[in-house]
């Protein structure tokens, strides 16, 4: 029986084993070793990590775990239940963990515009997240791609890192004429033509290539098309989401299901690493709190 079993080894499941591990907690980290940035070179705006690969970052962080006597297994999970007061917890090699406490730290998956020529460059001049990459985009020719409406926000929000900024909305045509009032009042242009794929140097984003043959240099490109639970455990174990699709959870770190807790971006708040290793750290206390409570005699 472990004190506290968390699903997810990345920056909040790994900081929520360590505030734990330093409580004293016997715990395990089951990790599918498939984190949601691992396409990317680096990892940026974590004080002190600033610039660190998602990989190097990892490695020294559970290379921390080990004083602290933390467990840590990769391996798929492939259930989740609670039952008689305890969760139990099935991988797919059929091993079964039983724990007083779970903390799901699962994160989510981006969906990636589907566009050919875009494997290479994901990650490296293709982005989700203007906050870890804009600076490094700064002043570039930089493409927003986003189907009918989705890309206005990220289109306006991308004037702080360049004045180059272009809406493509991939053959759908339906903004508004308040939307394009908007666009053109901050200077963003906008492309309703169809992408036929995009070309690249490498890793290196060049071109914008239209079904009609029309190629558009670009030197990167950021997406708006949403994101989805990187694992099906928290709809099975009855977790209550928010209309984004993400788990809602209270101050605390905690779900709906009581001793169930939820961090990192699974959960309901900004999607930054260093957001993530702060959620952690919360769960561990709040976790390690009651968990003392029910200690006590």
């Amino acid at each position: 029986m472990y004190d506290v079993i968390i699903i997810g080894g990345g920056p909040a499941g790994l900081s929520a084993a360590m505030l734990l591990g330093r409580c004293r907690r016997k715990v395990i980290v089951l990790d599918s070793g498939e984190p949601r940035n691992r396409w990317s070179d680096s990892m940026n705006g974590f004080l002190s990590s600033d610039g660190m690969s998602p990989a190097d970052f990892i490695a020294k962080s559970r290379s921390e775990m080990d004083k602290y006597n933390i467990e840590l297994k990769t391996t798929i999970v492939t259930s989740a239940k609670h039952s008689k007061g305890e969760f139990v917890v099935n991988d797919e090699e059929g091993t079964v963990y039983r724990s007083r406490k779970l903390l799901l730290a699962t994160g989510l998956k981006d969906k990636v515009p589907e566009l050919e020529g875009i494997e290479p460059l994901y990650g490296k001049s293709v982005h989700h997240c203007p906050y870890c990459d804009g600076w490094e985009s700064q002043d570039k020719q930089i493409a927003v791609y986003g189907k009918d409406r989705k890309g206005v926000g990220q289109a306006l929000g991308m004037k702080t890192w360049s004045d180059h900024i272009t809406l493509y909305t991939d053959g759908t045509r339906s903004l508004t004429k308040a939307d394009m009032e908007l666009l053109q009042r901050n200077d963003v242009a906008v492309c309703t033509d169809a992408i036929a794929r995009l070309e690249g140097e490498g890793s290196q984003l060049q071109y914008i290539v239209l079904r009609n043959g029309e190629k558009r240099p670009q030197q990167a490109m950021f997406f708006s098309t949403g994101s989805m639970q990187q694992s099906p455990l928290g709809e099975s174990l009855g977790c209550e989401f928010t209309n984004k699709g993400v788990i809602k959870t209270r101050r605390l770190q905690e779900s709906n299901i009581p001793g169930l807790y939820v961090a990192g971006d699974a959960a309901r708040d900004m999607q930054l690493v260093i957001v993530a290793a702060a959620e952690g750290a919360k769960a561990g206390v709040a976790i390690n709190m009651v968990l003392q409570k029910e200690d006590r005699k």
